[in-house]
């Protein structure tokens, strides 16, 4: 099958080469333009670009993925089918309808559950048992369309939304090959989706992940999960700045004022929340490195008694 591939981050790649390596023959590939990111803010592809110029497979970067010229442009490539993940942009009907099969997606929850930009990161801090993956057909509204093949597995209880969106791309790309062979074959079946049943996921920036040190311990510790790698749950400590935390424990220390920090050493920082504590065994300081937090406390980069929250 000639296949149009859109996508953008690391999360894509394993579909990408999943596609390659049983034969299917990717005619191009669509994603972002290349951006400022890192520390140094220098201009970088995304890693599907990179992938796919060693693979040697032409890449478009449209500024918006719309307009006549571009429409001209792929339907040229000849492309059976569009397959999206996370690529970055909502697509209009006349772009989904260019492929003679349509367009696909790879979407990281169980539809009709959490619809939108961040399923991985809303499933674990809503608290869900299990978060899964979703092929679909591609329509008009945002992740409403038939579902052609469902996986579900279960969320690790001290699994950051990072390490879940690693094994759900694994997932995701063996599920579509799959559901490509069925379509090959003339058998895939289209379920629609229960509208009345559907959640959603909003897109997470820095503010989402600001830290509310009022809340019960096990949410602070969702919270930090969820936001772990990125943008990375943070709060401020003073004078110090915006510090990132990750990898929590929950723990029965009591007292303190929320945000304070009532113990410091080699297991971590434990800070109080609304009920209960946090421990937390990772931090990223301003201008520093991801560190564990005990190497934080021996530099004195925190002592028990600061607290966090406060001006951001």
């Amino acid at each position: 099958m000639k296949v149009l591939f859109w996508g953008t981050p690391a999360f894509a790649l394993p579909a990408l080469r999943s596609l390659s390596e049983e034969g299917h023959v990717v005619v191009a590939v669509v994603t972002q333009p290349d951006r400022p990111a890192g520390r140094g803010r220098e201009v970088a592809m995304s890693p599907i670009k990179q992938e796919a110029l060693e693979a040697g497979i032409p890449v478009l970067q449209p500024e918006k993925a719309r307009g006549d010229e571009f429409l001209a442009q792929i339907r040229a490539l000849d492309a059976d089918l569009s397959v999206v993940v996370a690529y970055g942009q909502i697509l209009r009907p006349e772009v989904l309808a260019v492929p003679r099969l349509g367009s696909v997606n790879i979407h990281a929850s169980l539809l009709p559950e959490l619809r939108g930009a961040a399923p991985i990161q809303w499933a674990i801090v809503r608290g869900h048992s299990a978060s899964g993956v979703t092929i679909m057909r591609m329509e008009a509204e945002l992740d409403a369309g038939p579902m052609l093949m469902r996986v579900e597995e279960p969320i690790e209880p001290e699994e950051s939304a990072g390490d879940l969106g690693t094994r759900l791309a694994e997932i995701g790309a063996e599920a579509l090959v799959e559901v490509l062979a069925l379509m090959e074959g003339g058998g895939i079946v289209e379920e629609p989706q229960d509208h009345a049943r559907a959640t959603y996921a909003p897109k997470v920036d820095r503010e989402t992940a600001r830290l509310d040190w009022t809340r019960p311990a096990d949410e602070v510790a969702l919270w930090i999960r969820g936001m772990d790698d990125v943008p990375g749950a943070w709060s401020p400590l003073g004078a110090r700045g915006p510090v990132k935390l990750f990898r929590p424990q929950v723990v029965n220390e009591m007292g303190g004022f929320p945000g304070e920090v009532i113990e410091a050493g080699d297991a971590g920082v434990v800070v109080a929340c609304g009920l209960g504590a946090v421990r937390v065994r990772e931090v990223q300081p301003p201008g520093k490195r991801r560190m564990p937090a005990a190497d934080w406390v021996r530099g004195r980069g925190v002592s028990v008694g600061d607290r966090f929250g406060g001006e951001g």
